[in-house]
């Protein structure tokens, strides 16, 4: 029983590392895309304008 317990709480923490590591990796996008979005934004509009 004892064992059991030890095993189901190892799951969950394997859970909430790969939840961490998803929530770190979306902030990371997040913050690169708003780092980005002017040079992404005069892209877009260069493009628009050519056509």
């Amino acid at each position: 029983m004892r064992f059991h317990m030890l095993r189901f709480s190892q799951g969950g923490q394997g859970l909430a590392e790969y939840a961490l590591i998803l929530a770190l990796i979306a902030i990371l996008a997040i913050v690169a895309l708003a780092f980005m979005s002017g040079a992404i934004n005069g892209a877009l509009s260069k493009v628009g304008k050519s056509i």
